[in-house]
């Protein structure tokens, strides 16, 4: 600590990223990226990039983005924001919108860096117990609030949300906004992107980062009424008015135009997702349902920091929490299908299964 440092930092806790070790030969199931390349418009677009263009700027408003975006999903152009990955989306969010009198509302078993943003923006924050089977229940946020945030599907259990659940919140709580945080929607979920033509109330972020390959790019976007859009694009400016470079913006808009490829990778790892929740059961662990492209299990007899420490061995890394109530569980990302036979085989290795 610093004698420099203001007190508003003193004791702020900043969230941990997921560990990205620098060795060779590793089977990374930790952090919950893809495991199949970007798109081959993606690879194209890199490539065919006019490198001179860098000592200019990029353009302030990702227009090329942007445009696509709404195309994409149906909506106007000013009913989009893009920022530098849907963690900096969320982050201009909170300043923009929840620091209000009344507590934010968020599960009590989400996203870990939602809090993070709540302190370092002195905001006040309830968390809500999150039910038996680890399911949100949103008639538990009907109650006075500042605003509400959740993640559909939430992380790290992976358990989603019907939209019917999410549309009866937004005709409840019309006095505050809603993010859906989507980072893990299209794995098997409902985007409540649709509920954005309907409500004003509701702000629908998504990334690039995990369905489309591009967590390397730093891309992330929001949907919503235009006037949220405008609030979002006010502290943007306040803070950082290029947030995404060339090669981001062009790379992003060139995976919008290569559907095909998005589909097919998505369904591989579905698929192996599948596959992998029943063989984790046939070996005595208990996985909940997952619409992400990841795995929230615990053994029935296993500690999970030891099943941890022993995959660590084999050069597999999952996901370990500490955090009471969900201390035993190991958070599996989805690999390729060559990985998860390999995680699957070196568990059957274990002397206790």
């Amino acid at each position: 600590m610093s004698k420099y440092w203001s007190d508003a930092i003193k004791d702020l806790t900043p969230y941990t990223p997921g560990e990205q070790p620098k060795v060779d030969n590793l089977i990374k199931l930790n952090t919950n990226e893809n495991p199949y390349p970007p798109a081959p418009a993606v690879v194209e677009a890199i490539k065919s990039f006019d490198t001179d263009r860098l000592r200019l700027y990029p353009d302030p408003d990702c227009s090329a983005l942007k445009e696509g975006l709404a195309h994409y999903h149906q909506v106007e152009r000013n009913q989009v924001f893009v920022g530098n990955g849907s963690d900096e989306v969320l982050a201009l969010a909170f300043m923009a919108f929840f620091r209000q009198p009344q507590p934010l509302l968020l599960p009590e078993t989400t996203y870990s860096f939602y809090d993070v943003y709540c302190n370092l923006y002195d905001i006040d924050y309830r968390q809500i117990p999150l039910k038996e089977d680890f399911s949100i229940d949103l008639t538990d946020y009907h109650q006075p609030n500042g605003g509400i945030i959740f993640a559909n599907p939430n992380a790290p259990t992976g358990r989603a949300l019907p939209l019917g659940e999410i549309e009866a919140l937004l005709q409840r709580n019309t006095e505050s906004l809603v993010i859906v945080d989507e980072a893990y929607v299209d794995f098997g979920a409902e985007s409540a992107i649709e509920l954005v033509r309907r409500y004003d109330n509701v702000l629908v972020i998504q990334t690039f980062s995990k369905s489309r390959s591009l967590a390397g790019m730093r891309v992330g976007y929001a949907i919503g009424h235009q006037d949220l859009i405008d609030g979002l694009e006010r502290v943007k400016n306040s803070f950082n008015s290029y947030p995404l470079d060339m090669l981001a913006i062009n790379s992003a808009t060139a995976s919008l135009a290569d559907e095909e490829y998005f589909q097919q990778t998505n369904q591989k790892i579905i698929d192996s997702r599948e596959w992998t929740a029943k063989q984790l059961e046939q070996l005595g662990f208990i996985v909940l349902p997952s619409s992400t492209n990841f795995l929230f299990t615990q053994h029935r007899f296993i500690e999970g920091a030891e099943l941890m420490g022993y995959l660590r061995t084999k050069n597999i890394l999952v996901r370990h929490f500490s955090k009471p109530g969900i201390d035993n569980y190991l958070r599996i990302t989805i690999g390729t299908q060559q990985e998860m036979d390999t995680l699957i085989e070196t568990l059957k290795q274990h002397p206790d299964l």
